[in-house]
């Protein structure tokens, strides 16, 4: 049921149960927020969003208040845009004036809010918060003097991720965001999905940088300086350095990674496609075996420490295959030979992923104390790094990556959505029985909306159930299915909803539906290449033919296995 409202003296429709921002925005009119968040129930905490209705006495929450037939709005009255500023002015009153080494500088939501009320003194003078910086997490750094305790990251960390790692603690003045018993991230349930950085709108919440410390490496003569980067890495890297992505894209990137100063650039996708087939190995060994307890994919770092955290009683059902990363890692570090027996070699992983950050200094993925992956860095980083060193990517030759991981499939790719992986197997199985597609019915399922899903498939003689947990949230109802007796080949879970698309070193993508349109570009991508699967990749079937067998630490593929165990962390 639609009615008309009177807005700034000009009639809009509106729609009877929606909010009055709501019916603003969708008639062009532009309300600030900063506790707002996209598919979330508004709480109206920060005020930011007040406007004037003609019979009340005091500001209404426009995110939070309801449209009515008799209303009469004014979005920018004078009353309306002094009460605006005050709430800015209040916040920066004890907010830090770094704004020049800040991580969010000229992207930051407070700052442009400030630059857009013309905030241009500071009027109300608070007492600093002390500057608080935790550092204890591998992969997210915590800065609570700029936070401004909007909540969108405890919402997130609860509703979505489910891991309610932070809350707010204490009362008044003393109120701030926090782990369990005020301590640090390391002590925490923070699993590093970075979803709560993504919607910080400061800089109180960061990933935490190894660029220095790669620089470092770069001055060196005498490291081996190797860098690989995962397949969705080129796409997200355009648009963070505001350049149109194109298909040579990739070959570019190579380019200007060698421009930087590393001698060899590899391609992670390779070590998807190793990946994708030793889980068709693994769904097809416990079919032969008569096994009923299902693979479940552990590529999310992630799911796996939210896992050994809450559930351990599932690690038993965990794949004990690395991620493509480390997968990768293991193949550089025992077949890359140094420059000279005193030099080593130092791998960078480039990934959009912040929990790939943990995951590389994880006990389990080193050898000798050794880590197969030196430093992670997010596409955030990379484009500060290729910034930093001068390269323009508007002007530079193509190149192909370094052998033996110069190429990778489609499947690689398609890996980087939520039911990707599992498709990507999906895939393979079908052509080892004989088949040219994949069930098209199954694929529509596996890329449907919901976090949780699920699809069957028959080849030959041979059924395959899978199932794919589509951000945490979805967890709940895998546990509720397999009560009830369902049983699953493979099963997928990723943290971020919609995948590494969603990751916590992408760009925000601010809502689902632009969560979708990356998935969707993958798609078509996939749609397009030639090389759709590990099956058609020469680069798999060298690293198999020739690399494994003439590496003794690779014959076995021992490397490309870890394990996992129960971790008692604060609540």
């Amino acid at each position: 049921m639609q009615f008309t409202i009177e807005v700034n003296s000009k009639s809009i429709r509106a729609e009877k149960g929606e909010t009055i921002l709501s019916a603003l925005n969708r008639n062009g009119i532009m309300i600030p927020t900063l506790c707002r968040m996209q598919e979330f129930t508004p709480t109206g905490a920060c005020r930011m969003c007040v406007v004037e209705v003609e019979g009340r006495d005091r500001l209404v929450t426009a995110c939070s208040a309801l449209v009515e037939e008799w209303m009469k709005i004014r979005t920018h009255s004078p009353r309306v845009i002094k009460a605006r500023k005050t709430i800015v002015e209040l916040l920066l009153s004890n907010h830090p004036d770094d704004c020049l080494y800040c991580d969010r500088n000229l992207d930051c939501e407070l700052q442009k809010l400030s630059d857009q009320l013309q905030v241009r003194e500071r009027r109300i003078r608070g007492s600093k918060i002390k500057p608080r910086r935790d550092q204890s997490s591998p992969a997210i750094v915590r800065e609570l003097s700029k936070c401004i305790l909007c909540g969108r990251c405890i919402r997130v960390c609860e509703e979505v991720v489910t891991a309610t790692s932070i809350d707010f603690i204490g009362r008044g003045r003393a109120t701030h965001v926090g782990p369990a018993m005020d301590r640090d991230l390391n002590f925490s349930s923070c699993i590093h999905c970075g979803q709560c950085i993504l919607v910080c709108p400061t800089g109180a919440l960061h990933e935490r940088h190894y660029v220095t410390e790669v620089q470092e490496q770069l001055s060196k003569n005498d490291v081996t300086l190797v860098i690989q980067y995962s397949p969705l890495v080129p796409f997200a890297l355009a648009d963070e350095l505001g350049v149109k992505y194109q298909r040579d894209f990739d070959r570019v990137l190579n380019a200007a990674l060698r421009k930087i100063g590393f001698d060899k650039v590899f391609l992670s996708g390779a070590g998807t496609d190793i990946l994708i087939t030793e889980l068709a190995d693994a769904v097809t060994a416990a079919r032969t075996t008569g096994e009923t307890k299902p693979v479940v994919i552990t590529a999310c770092p992630a799911w796996v420490k939210y896992c050994e955290q809450f559930f351990p009683e599932f690690l038993p059902m965990l794949s004990t295959l690395k991620t493509p990363q480390q997968i990768s890692g293991a193949i550089i570090k025992s077949t890359l030979p140094p420059k000279d027996q005193n030099s080593g070699v130092y791998t960078v992983s480039v990934s959009p992923c912040t929990a790939m950050k943990f995951e590389a200094r994880r006990d389990s993925m080193t050898r000798k104390g050794i880590s197969d992956i030196d430093t992670v860095l997010t596409v955030r980083e990379l484009a500060r790094l290729i910034v930093l060193y001068g390269i323009d990517v508007t002007n530079i030759d193509p190149e192909p990556a370094d052998e033996p991981m110069s190429q990778r499939s489609s499947a690689a790719l398609l890996a980087e959505t939520s039911g990707g992986l599992t498709e990507s197997v999906l895939r393979s199985l079908t052509l080892r029985a004989g088949g040219m597609e994949s069930d098209k019915s199954a694929v529509k399922k596996l890329r449907s909306v919901g976090s949780f899903r699920e699809a069957t498939v028959t080849d030959g003689k041979v059924t395959y159930s899978f199932a794919v947990v589509d951000g945490l949230n979805g967890f709940e109802k895998l546990r509720e299915r397999l009560e009830k007796g369902s049983v699953y080949d493979l099963i997928e879970v990723m943290a971020c909803p919609g995948g590494c698309v969603n990751g916590g070193g992408m760009i925000p993508a601010g809502s689902k539906e632009a969560v979708r349109q990356r998935s969707r570009f993958i798609y078509q991508a996939d749609e397009q290449d030639a090389m759709r699967g590990p099956e058609n990749s020469a680069t798999v079937s060298m690293l198999y033919d020739d690399t494994f067998k003439e590496c003794q630490d690779l014959t076995d593929k021992h490397l490309f296995h870890t394990h996992f165990s129960r971790r008692d962390v604060l609540l």
